[in-house]
């Protein structure tokens, strides 16, 4: 195994870590970046923030500037990949520079490979996306306990999030929960509301009885919320407005509409950036090398005993 690299080995000065997001779009990802600066003053590190504008290519890019720069003072990058794959030519790159190197919320077969020839901190920290499944599952359970139709609301294809969640879910919804899926092209606010605009407007949405909204992120389903609160009129706009909609992330903007009664839960996802520089801390400071993958729980807001079905809704 080799020895960190100069570059990340030198423990006298401060460390600096770059912290590489998705997007400013999502809610979830400006708390990354919040919680990555909170902790980064409480440890006494600094944090580069960079946004990839939900582009893999431009993330890649980013990221290679910051490796190929020998004046940079950089220790190690920490990044939720934009695309499809955790960028393992990016990863080798950042291993051979001596650079630690966090992968949030992905895997990725390539971190056990490089832990094998490289002595700098290399890891996933993710949440337990098939956990967040398994709580949403049991959520519309306890809001939908006669059953029914669940308007579905996935995250971008191609995204492990949305699998994984949709795999845990299926391991607790009720066999008398259908869903019907519609697809967010980003997890994004205006991702949920396009893609329920677009329902809306096919004849046959208006004959399918919907007993409640799901999105796989806050956002999204409050992007849905606003779809059918601008799209529809009347009786019809009072009957989708008054489903259960629930989301994920639980975050400030997940928790407060919960709290006004738009949704009715969320599934709090804590911040990844948090154990991921606090792993990559002690690391540096204290020689204790992470495991391969670092599990960040999430758990129900409000607790699943407290929820209860919309009324009129128990069927």
């Amino acid at each position: 195994m080799e020895e960190l690299g100069s570059r990340s080995s030198n423990l006298s000065g401060k460390l600096i870590f770059v912290v590489s997001l998705i997007t400013q779009e999502c809610d979830y990802q400006r708390e990354q970046a919040h919680s990555a600066q909170l902790t980064a003053r409480r440890l006494g590190v600094e944090v580069e923030i960079l946004y990839a504008e939900n582009d893999a290519i431009k993330q890649s890019q980013q990221l290679l500037q910051v490796i190929q720069n020998p004046s940079s003072a950089v220790s190690a990058l920490i990044l939720e990949p934009a695309g499809h794959t955790a960028f393992p030519q990016v990863a080798q790159a950042a291993a051979i520079a001596g650079l630690g190197w966090v992968v949030m919320n992905r895997s990725d077969a390539s971190i056990a490979q490089l832990r094998s020839r490289y002595g700098s901190p290399i890891c996933t920290v993710t949440e337990d996306h098939e956990e967040t499944g398994r709580i949403l599952g049991k959520q519309v359970a306890a809001l939908l306990p006669g059953g029914g139709t669940v308007l579905f609301l996935q995250g971008p294809s191609g995204s492990p999030v949305t699998t994984l969640r949709l795999e845990g879910m299926n391991e607790t919804k009720p066999e008398n929960i259908e869903l019907k899926f519609l697809r967010s092209a980003h997890w994004s606010e205006e991702g949920g509301y396009k893609a329920v605009a677009s329902w809306l407007r096919l004849s046959t949405s208006h004959d399918t009885e919907i007993d409640g909204v799901i999105g796989q992120s806050d956002l999204i389903a409050l992007g849905a919320y606003r779809a059918f609160w601008e799209q529809t009129i009347g009786d019809k706009q009072g009957r989708w407005l008054g489903l259960p909609f629930v989301g994920v992330n639980g975050l400030k903007t997940g928790q407060d509409a919960v709290q006004r009664g738009v949704l009715s839960a969320t599934v709090v996802v804590p911040p990844t950036t948090v154990t991921a520089i606090e792993m990559l801390v002690r690391a540096y400071r204290e020689g204790v090398r992470p495991q391969e993958r670092i599990f960040v729980a999430p758990k129900s807001f409000p607790d699943i005993g407290k929820l209860s079905p919309p009324e009129g809704k128990a069927r």
